[in-house]
């Protein structure tokens, strides 16, 4: 990627390609290759020099734990955009400011000011392999929860948010997720949970109550001062104290009554053909909008699949999404196997091109993030919600609640309850399909 200083409109050529006469250049005076020359010295060399500056000790040596860094960077196929990098970004103000003698790990870099540049750095730094990798949206909520907390000057409404927080919120989750990694709206959904226990909390001492001592008719009236999205998930603050019996207040579950939304199946299979044949939008695009219209995928779960999600042989190409992979149908399969084979994700820096994701992102060994995926479909003219729901409750007219969840990967507590809401009846499935014959 470099500027553009000839050709055409169609046809683009940086400086090196409208001069490829290597005696056009000079050449560099300390590695001896032909090219632009900047203070003396090609872009190379001019970034090896400036690397070693930054990366060396007082003995002029590169660090150990910040060699796999310098050789990343310097074996780089673009030298301008490190150079870059290290100008604008705050990684160098933050590598300089490490103590030599401290080793470089994640809880270093935890007690450095939260940013962007810092999660960069991280990023950088687990995919060239000098920190381990770790799921950082789990470790994120751990911190946000650490903080909360402290913030209370009760010591006994702190142990009971730790109580509910770390001990029920954070465990389950982590049994839900297993050895996957945590999503943002994962995170999101604890974080609101808390909030929402903490404002219940904030509530019942400004009347002089607790859990203790409030009845139902104080729940229902902070209940009915309260915004809706702090009701909802107040609930399941207040359900947990029930059941560890630390209060008498009942708050009982809202049953799931069926999709609010329109489900316009007309439109979903006219969006649905747009993105099959129209060769303008971007395969990557085209992809994940098919993934959601036609198997019902949340943007979250899309933007975590990775190759090993693709099956491929001579005669058929699948995908797994749940316990069953799906055989994808044309021109489907074809959309996929050139997304394997030309994906590319926009870091430049501690990228090797290995990354294992089918949607790379912008940080290097890391996917494209849930909000951006789902940004680039609204893009498209799709709302993944709607678009999902309309999917789901027709797949669930179709197909029996079993193989929807072991297919799309959903719970079977969920393909059962869009079966009813579809109302579909699968009482005589097997009867239908013994009386079959063969077309």
């Amino acid at each position: 990627m470099r500027p553009v200083r000839g050709g055409t409109l169609k046809k683009p050529l940086c400086s090196t390609c409208t001069r490829p006469d290597p005696d056009f250049w000079r050449s560099c005076p300390n590695c001896g290759q032909p090219g632009r020359i900047h203070t003396g010295r090609c872009a190379r060399c001019t970034l090896d020099q400036r690397l070693r500056q930054l990366l060396s000790d007082d003995s002029g040596e590169i660090r150990p734990e910040l060699r796999a860094l310098y050789q990343a960077l310097a074996a780089t196929e673009r030298p301008d955009t490190v150079a870059a990098w290290l100008d604008k970004s705050a990684a160098p103000a933050i590598l300089r400011g490490l103590d030599a003698r401290t080793e470089l790990t994640h809880q270093v870099l935890d007690e450095l000011p939260a940013g962007k540049p810092v999660e960069h750095l991280r990023s950088v730094l687990v995919a060239i392999g000098t920190l381990p990798p770790r799921d950082e949206q789990m470790a994120r909520l751990e911190r946000w929860i650490t903080r909360t907390i402290a913030a209370r000057a009760d010591p006994d409404e702190q142990q009971l948010l730790h109580r509910y927080a770390v001990w029920h919120l954070l465990r389950r989750l982590r049994r839900r997720l297993a050895d996957s990694n945590a999503t943002h709206s994962q995170v999101a959904c604890a974080q609101q949970r808390v909030r929402a226990a903490i404002g219940l909390l904030d509530w019942l001492n400004a009347h002089s109550l607790s859990l203790t001592t409030a009845r139902q008719g104080d729940l229902d009236r902070w209940l009915s001062s309260e915004r809706a999205t702090l009701r909802h998930e107040a609930g399941h603050f207040v359900r947990w104290a029930n059941k560890q019996k630390l209060t008498s207040l009942e708050f009982p579950a809202v049953r799931w009554g069926g999709p609010s939304g329109i489900i316009d199946t007309e439109a979903r299979w006219e969006q649905a053909r747009r993105l099959l044949h129209d060769n303008t939008v971007k395969p990557e695009d085209r992809v994940a909008g098919l993934l959601v219209l036609l198997y019902a995928q949340w943007p979250a779960t899309i933007s975590r699949l990775t190759l090993d999600h693709v099956d491929t042989d001579k005669d058929e190409v699948r995908i797994r999404l749940g316990r069953e992979p799906v055989v994808l149908p044309e021109p489907l399969a074809t959309l996929v196997l050139q997304l394997v084979a030309t994906r590319r994700g926009h870091a430049a820096i501690g990228d090797q091109g290995t990354s294992p994701w089918l949607f790379p992102g912008g940080q290097p060994g890391r996917p494209i993030s849930a909000y951006r995926m789902g940004e680039r479909l609204r893009e498209l003219g799709l709302q993944p919600g709607q678009s999902r729901s309309t999917a789901l409750f027709q797949l669930a007219t179709d197909l029996p609640a079993a193989l929807l969840a072991r297919m799309l990967g959903i719970h079977i507590t969920v393909a059962v309850a869009w079966q009813r809401a579809s109302s579909g009846d699968w009482t005589s499935y097997a009867a239908e399909v013994s009386r079959r014959t063969e077309p």
